[in-house]
């Protein structure tokens, strides 16, 4: 039985298409993993289903009888109360019969009139029942559980909530909606703040939930591990795809093939009905309109043209095989050793990959590389002439008042490569003609996110230094900055936690292990 339905939705804004005729139903126990380009539409479906906006035409239904949970990676909890606190109002229903079952408790301890003594015991078994029937024993632990494998120590799950980070707001968030156990969860970017072992604990939750997902996510082995149904919307409409992330690129792969060898026999009619118009002497006009067609055709079938451009954009970069090397760095913050004695190099083609837990040191390691740190101890030697391009300072320093394309095409490789090709980079990482033009003070963040990368990849640099960068972009805009970071010609250093990333460009890796420490991995 379906618990939400669309039926022949459609919704624009003013003059904008977001989607059309739209028909869609989630049954419970349906996992249901939501993708597309930026600006497809993604957040717009979760905003009807939770009734914050109405479609332009057709009817969005929700089982009235059923709680819906919405997680987004904007979500985060508020107030003085402790995240502890936060979580324990979850069974508020569970607290009260726990105290009442202390006052039982003490009143037995003096109780002397036998009756009253009877009317004690039996309200306690009555309490008991009750504990037993919302498996309350085991909130504890759950709490405990949930807080552990977010990443929470003692200090922070303690700590009022309104001190601390977004980050760690936005968790607490999400850990919240987990304790709840709503019918239907609405998830939007979930694993944005996760190190590994988060993910793979929030994957095997998921596995474990009886209610209904759907899924908002750009981590692709995340999908896969918890999708059992892959929408996409494109081109105004939902495409549908039973299975996961991998199940869907077969698939579309294959609807793709497909598609192909209609264009070929469609080409091979074509040419032959060339020939037919040759031979009996024809209009030219006829014959131009064919040729355009095929010419047309052929454009549409042209092979790997992301790898083509990049490939050509970075033809004439050079750079020696040494780049940097880090000798024997530490640092410590407020007398805590974040890490210490960490040593290794940075060639030419080198993949770098730095992973471990959050809090570990990764992102200090990274402040410590790009100079916004000095270390404690040890010393990081880049050698002469070789620059970095850090994709967190490129969105900082930003001009907001710039334009898309004059802030691409002024910079690095933007002031060498023909403005075409460069623009056609752009359109690669979903910006429109028209987007060119705009402001970028006036984008949307993952906008401003592509804007930074594309001066990144375009910069000339010998080495891109980038930290989560899968976090701010949707799946499109990370295939093509996965193609431009395999045929980049120089380094690349990256910190990340999305596994399907790694393991397309990882050619080493440095771990961050709490327990052995940092060591260094050939990939």
């Amino acid at each position: 039985m379906s618990v939400i339905r669309m039926e022949n939705v459609t919704k624009k804004y003013e003059d904008t298409m977001i989607f059309r005729d739209i028909y869609f139903r989630v049954s419970k126990g349906e996992r249901i993993g939501l993708i597309g380009r930026n600006g497809a539409g993604k957040s717009t479906v979760f905003k009807l289903i939770m009734g914050k906006e109405e479609p332009t035409a057709g009817k969005v239904e929700v089982d009235p009888q059923i709680k819906v949970s919405y997680f987004s990676q904007f979500s985060e909890l508020s107030g003085g109360l402790s995240v502890q606190q936060e979580l324990e109002l979850c069974f508020e229903q569970v607290g009260l019969i726990e105290r009442e079952l202390n006052e039982v408790g003490e009143k037995l301890g003096q109780v002397i009139d036998e009756g009253e003594m009877e009317q004690l015991l039996k309200r306690q078994a009555e309490l008991f029942e009750q504990m037993e029937h919302l498996d309350g024993w085991n909130v504890s632990v759950e709490i405990n559980t949930v807080l552990t494998k977010l990443g929470f120590n003692e200090r922070s799950r303690n700590q009022p909530v309104e001190e601390l980070s977004g980050g760690w707001r936005n968790r607490a968030a999400l850990a919240k909606i987990l304790l709840e156990l709503p019918d239907v969860v609405l998830l939007d970017e979930p694993t944005n703040f996760l190190d590994m072992e988060g993910l793979v604990w929030l994957e095997q939750w998921l596995n474990r939930y009886n209610g209904a997902m759907i899924l908002v996510s750009h981590d692709r082995q995340f999908i896969d591990k918890v999708v059992t149904r892959t929408i996409e919307i494109e081109n105004y409409h939902f495409q549908e795809y039973d299975g996961n992330y991998t199940d869907y690129i077969r698939k579309k792969k294959m609807n793709k093939k497909i598609l192909d060898r209609q264009f070929e026999w469609e080409e091979e009619l074509l040419i032959m009905e060339s020939e037919a118009i040759e031979s009996r002497t024809q209009k030219k006009s006829s014959k131009d309109r064919v040729s355009r067609k095929l010419a047309d055709m052929k454009k549409r079938t042209q092979p790997h043209p992301v790898n083509v451009l990049i490939t050509d954009i970075y033809e004439n970069l050079r750079f020696p095989d040494k780049l940097c090397q880090v000798l024997k760095i530490g640092q410590t913050y407020d007398e805590r050793s974040i890490f210490n004695n960490i040593s290794f190099d940075i060639q030419k083609e080198d993949r770098l990959v730095i992973v471990g837990p959050n809090g570990s040191g990764k992102s200090t390691l990274i402040k410590v590389l790009t100079g916004q740190e000095q270390p404690d101890s040890g010393e990081v030697i880049w050698e002469r002439g070789v620059s970095f391009a850090y994709f967190n300072r490129m969105w900082d320093e930003l001009d907001r008042t710039d334009t898309v394309s004059h802030a691409v095409n002024v910079y690095g490789l933007g002031l060498q490569a023909p403005r075409k090709k460069v623009n056609k980079f752009l359109s690669m990482l979903q910006f429109s003609e028209m987007d060119l033009g705009k402001v970028i003070g006036n984008l949307s963040g993952g906008q401003i996110a592509r804007v930074a990368l594309a001066k990144c990849l375009l910069s000339g640099a010998a080495v891109i230094i980038l930290d989560e960068p899968t976090n701010h972009l949707d799946l499109t805009s990370i295939q093509v900055m996965e193609q431009a970071l395999i045929h980049f010609p120089g380094a690349v250093v990256t910190v990340s936690h999305d596994r399907f990333f790694i393991d397309k460009i990882a050619t080493k890796m440095l771990v961050f292990d709490p327990e052995s420490g940092i060591s260094e991995q050939n990939v």
